[in-house]
């Protein structure tokens, strides 16, 4: 039986139903964007050595590493903390 006049063709019936889909798409991914903004724990893309620890400042971690690697020695690390500390020394002798 075909309905003339008063009933839906079938695209109408089709365009109403892809504007419900895209209409619930658009809700849902809203919704998840909303909540990765403001579920944000940790910057993205940030590496884990990103900031100060301890409330020392980022050079004097990586110098602490050096020395403690034996990349460099005793005096090498003396002078380099001094100089970060804002108090610079005589250059310790090579050789």
């Amino acid at each position: 039986m075909m309905y003339w006049g008063n009933g839906m063709s079938a695209w109408a019936m089709a365009f109403t139903t892809l504007v419900n889909l895209v209409f619930w798409a658009l809700v849902i991914v809203g919704v998840v964007m909303l909540g990765r903004h403001f579920d944000r724990r940790t910057p993205p893309n940030t590496a884990p050595r990103s900031g100060p620890k301890d409330g020392r400042p980022l050079a004097h971690q990586i110098l602490d590493e050096r020395f403690a690697r034996g990349e460099i020695d005793e005096d090498e690390y003396l002078h380099r903390r001094q100089v970060l500390d804002g108090r610079p020394t005589a250059r310790p002798s090579v050789g």
